[in-house]
């Protein structure tokens, strides 16, 4: 408490002293409280605000990355492209057997069978096929083509299995000069084979059937019936036809590709997947290769009998006929079955096709996705003769 002069009122005491409760300082601490309180508060709320506007980007942002990648689900059906050759035995054998089907599970698997690689991509890009097993030449084609929007190499299936075979009398790459050969189809990979070799022998041919040597691309079965009929002198073709020509028709082999690679190892038959289709449904892409490594696998450990019947029943349900005991052995003695695409072998395969005059030199890294792959083979498959991993 303090004490206060007060000036002398009318009335009252001279030099008497008025007691005042102790001055302004309660108020000043209650007001300085107050103002604490309210800029707190201002505070607080101003954080709040920033705590809330970075959660909404947050959560905005996230959304955006949820509406950019779509879930993905099993699709509802895979149609899948082959052809009805014993090169082609894993797809033969993983319909035949439900193999691919098991693994595909509740997603309906339809067939389409095609004579040559170039038609199935074809199907491939229009949409009505999804996944095909074909050679690698017009897989490659397709991928350079699209600028490596269209395709992924996702498998191997089988390697060798493809001969050129000739007339009797032809003995060397010169005695071809002037006559006519055949492949399954223009810009396949036993054409691109063909007309590469040709090339590196100083022969010349073109598209259009003319050079030094015409090349008439011809279905298989029509390829035997002229070979037959005397017609062609010869053709470059997959198993079982250059074991059919041999074996049914007098021809012999000039040139066995294997010879022609490292170890005797090229790609004749390998799995693909349209990238929209992947991108789309990973989970039936990854079913697809079970049942095609499971399809691999039984025909590495299958007896023979049991390999011959299997792809004769196959053969007889997509081409309505069956083929000769001795067709089928020397057709399966000269394949080996694998999932490995064997990447390394792809340089030589696009400068086949650029020296052939069916493609055009350019980069093919990317044209493998193997991931999927080496989940489901429990072991490292290599991209790496691509400079990919």
């Amino acid at each position: 408490m303090t004490k206060t002069p007060e000036p002398t009122q009318p009335g009252s005491t001279p030099g008497t002293t008025r007691i005042v409760a102790g001055g302004n300082n309660k108020p000043k601490r209650r007001r300085t409280l107050e103002i604490g309180i309210a800029v707190g508060l201002v505070l607080l709320i101003a954080v709040g605000a920033a705590v809330a506007s970075v959660v909404g980007k947050n959560n905005e942002t996230q959304a955006a990355a949820a509406a950019a990648t779509p879930a993905t689900t099993p699709a509802a059906e895979l149609k899948l492209g082959y052809f009805g050759n014993v090169t082609h035995a894993p797809a033969l054998v993983g319909v035949s057997k439900g193999l691919l089907a098991k693994e595909l599970g509740t997603t309906k698997l339809t067939t389409q069978i095609f004579n040559a690689g170039p038609a199935a991509v074809e199907a491939l890009n229009a949409g009505a096929i999804d996944a095909a097993y074909l050679g690698p030449n017009p897989a490659i084609n397709s991928f350079v083509q699209s600028k490596g929007a269209s395709i992924n190499i996702i498998a191997g299936a089988a390697s060798g299995g493809a001969q050129l075979v000739v007339k009797p009398g032809i003995n060397s790459a010169a005695d071809l000069k002037g006559k006519t050969l055949a492949s399954p189809q223009l810009g396949g990979t036993q054409d691109v084979a063909l007309r590469a070799w040709l090339g590196k022998q100083g022969l010349k041919t073109n598209a259009n059937g003319g050079g030094d040597v015409a090349i008439n691309p011809t279905e298989n079965a029509q390829t035997l019936k002229l070979f037959q009929d005397g017609k062609l002198d010869g053709a470059w073709l997959p198993e079982p036809w250059a074991s059919r020509l041999v074996l049914q028709a007098g021809a012999k082999v000039l040139v066995d590709e294997k010879d022609l690679w490292e170890k005797g190892q090229f790609p004749t038959t390998i799995l693909i997947v349209s990238k929209k289709f992947a991108a789309e449904h990973p989970e039936t892409v990854t079913a697809l290769l079970k049942g095609n490594k499971a399809s691999v696998d039984w025909l590495n450990s299958a007896s023979a009998a049991d390999k011959a019947s299997t792809i004769n029943d196959a053969l007889k349900a997509t081409a309505g006929s069956t083929l000769p005991a001795d067709v089928i052995d020397r057709s399966l003695k000269n394949i080996t079955f694998t999932v490995d695409p064997l990447a390394g072998t792809y340089k030589k395969l696009l400068q086949d096709g650029v020296d052939a005059g069916i493609t055009k030199q350019a980069d093919i890294n990317g044209i493998f996705d193997l991931r999927a792959l080496n989940s489901v083979a429990g072991q490292k498959v290599s991209a790496a003769g691509l400079g990919q991993d």
